[in-house]
């Protein structure tokens, strides 16, 4: 155990220590600085991604087209049913027949819906996992460049300009420009790229796919039914 005096001095003599190093590790720093939101968007993989995504959010959308183009047509089918069963000029035998096709009708359409719903949610889904992996993989593959890049100018820290709080200020509240090496950046991961895809911008947002079903058709139908 060390006297108390003793642990004292050394602690002391630790913390004027780090003080009288401090402004020598700050000249010894080297801070550069990158808009890794430019240089993400920039990127011509991104573009690429982009596109990946509003392709399979089209087809998808024309797959979910045909399924309420047939929900729509066993809805109306549904309702001439319906009006047809309750048609006094036939017999009550007639009635009870067509009583029963409009309920294997209803059935069927209950179907329809439920396919519909599933399908925009596990569509949805599979879309967003996919926006996920892709921004996922061109963040890793830039931070690596820019990690290169960073140690090649010998510098101490690379911040990143665009960076937001929590509250969406920005964290980076000043700076001359030096040291900003995003065209840089943008230069060498864009060395490859395809012409058209570095003139094009990008827009990485991943819209929910439209529920156009009506939201009172399951109650409308199953009103019709107690008629």
């Amino acid at each position: 155990m060390f006297p108390k005096r003793l642990a004292f001095s050394l602690a002391a003599l630790m913390t004027l220590s780090f003080f009288a190093a401090a402004p020598l590790r700050a000249a010894e720093a080297k801070i550069g600085l990158i808009d890794l939101k430019r240089v993400f968007d920039g990127y011509y993989k991104t573009k690429q991604a982009d596109t990946q995504l509003k392709e399979r959010v089209a087809d998808s959308e024309k797959v979910m087209k045909g399924m309420l183009d047939d929900y729509q047509k066993a809805q109306d089918d549904y309702k001439k049913l319906i009006d047809s069963s309750n048609d006094q000029a036939v017999s009550a035998e007639e009635r009870d027949k067509r009583k029963k096709n409009a309920e294997a009708k209803l059935t069927e359409l209950q179907d329809i819906e439920r396919s519909v719903r599933q399908f925009r949610s596990t569509t949805q889904t599979a879309l967003e996992e996919q926006k996920r992996r892709m921004r996922e993989e061109i963040l890793i593959y830039l931070k690596g460049v820019i990690t290169t890049h960073a140690k090649k100018g010998n510098y101490t820290h690379v911040f990143d300009s665009a960076a937001e709080s929590i509250n969406q200020t920005p964290i980076l509240l000043y700076t001359t420009g030096e040291n900003d090496f995003t065209d840089e950046i943008l230069a060498e991961i864009n060395a490859n790229a395809p012409a058209e895809t570095v003139k094009t911008e990008t827009k990485s947002d991943t819209k929910p796919l439209p529920d156009v079903l009506n939201p009172n058709a399951k109650k409308d139908t199953k009103d019709k039914d107690k008629k």
